[in-house]
């Protein structure tokens, strides 16, 4: 089985479905990795954007969906499972990365605001 951990921020608003027998959410976290030296100058760092969209199921869709917001850091454990199918008699190869497991790590911007207003009443 291919299993994983992630650490990133949320980079848009998770998007939850309770439509059908179990809820769902989708959410994309995202961070800077470190790239390498510039080529021009040999001395400053590089960075690359990694951004991968995660699915959750049952309880914690829903968990993560009221209280995850945009620039709150997840840390992630997750299985990658493919999902191919068959387009137009063809199949197409595809992957899901499934959140098994997750953490709250450091609050973004916007937990933080509404933190500082519970706070001041």
């Amino acid at each position: 089985m291919n299993k994983g951990s992630f650490v990133g921020r949320i980079a848009k608003a998770p998007v939850y479905r309770d439509g059908g027998r179990t809820p769902v959410c989708f959410f994309t976290l995202i961070r800077n990795e470190y790239a390498g030296k510039d080529e021009a100058t040999g001395d400053a760092r590089e960075e690359r954007k990694v951004a991968i969209p995660f699915t959750i199921f049952g309880a914690r869709a829903k968990t993560i969906s009221e209280f995850a917001y945009v620039g709150d850091q997840l840390v992630v454990e997750y299985r990658l499972v493919n999902n191919d199918r068959e387009v137009q008699g063809e199949t197409e190869y595809g992957y899901s990365f499934i959140v098994d497991d997750f953490e709250f790590g450091a609050p973004g911007e916007t937990k933080r605001q509404k933190l500082s207003q519970q706070q001041r009443g």
